[in-house]
């Protein structure tokens, strides 16, 4: 993919997720050097990345690592295996499981003796993860895609936002940094404004980065503002931010 000049600043996500290859990572890598906007963009792409790495990781119960370790003496080691497993570019991407939840089902498919609760308590934790990793690999293809647009904002409070928008996959990405913790009965709601019309568009329960659950297509504007828990179908409070789509 060809960058201009005009657009490679749109590249700052891609560059944060690994994920540019050739002219156009070596074209980004040299401006940004030159660029501290960008530089600052992908500082923030990689903390949020992180962040979001780390909410995939899930421990396993503390009962089943104790099985484990008492089982360890009793288990017969197994001869070495000199033919190596067959692994291509692809491999880790289709096994790319956070790695304690793996310890985790690989060791509950070694005891079948596991008690009912622990085996629904694994499963729950499957089932996060599950939802966790998704919600990682939507939010990581709008900020690479190659026509993701970002734009970055500051609610009435002082905290920084910022919203990244693809038109190709038409989902956005809202990140918040520094923002208080609401009040008790209280949430963080996202909205979509359609010709003024606000329509919800998910929450944000504090600092964070979280995928729109409405589609932006059609949108001009994001709006947040501070609604009951559970949400309201209209806001109900002054907006604490309100900013123009990136377009």
């Amino acid at each position: 993919m060809k960058q201009s000049a005009s657009d490679i600043h749109t590249l700052a996500a891609a560059h944060a997720l690994n994920a540019l290859e050739g002219a156009d990572r070596e074209a980004f890598a040299h401006h940004l050097h030159q660029c501290e906007p960008c530089r600052q963009d992908v500082m923030e792409f990689e903390a949020t990345a992180a962040r979001l790495a780390a909410a995939t990781a899930q421990p396993p119960p503390p009962a089943m690592k104790e099985r484990t370790l008492a089982a360890v003496d009793g288990v017969r080691q197994q001869p070495p295996h000199l033919k190596a497993p067959k692994t291509g570019p692809g491999f880790w991407r289709r096994t790319g499981m956070p790695l304690a939840l793996a310890a985790s089902l690989a060791a509950a498919a070694s005891f079948a003796g596991l008690a009912v609760r622990e085996h629904r308590t694994g499963e729950e934790q499957r089932q996060r993860a599950d939802q966790s990793r998704q919600s990682l690999d939507d939010i990581s293809t709008v900020l690479a895609a190659p026509d993701a647009r970002t734009v970055h904002g500051r609610t009435a409070s002082g905290a920084l936002t910022t919203v990244t928008a693809s038109a190709r996959e038409n989902r956005a990405v809202f990140t918040a940094t520094a923002l208080p913790a609401p009040a008790p009965g209280t949430t963080y709601q996202l909205w979509l404004s359609h010709r003024g019309i606000m329509r919800p568009a998910g929450f944000i329960h504090r600092n964070g980065t979280v995928l729109l659950a409405a589609r932006p297509a059609g949108a001009t504007a994001l709006g947040l503002t501070v609604e009951p828990s559970g949400g309201s179908p209209r806001p109900t409070t002054p907006p604490l931010l309100l900013m123009t789509l990136p377009t």
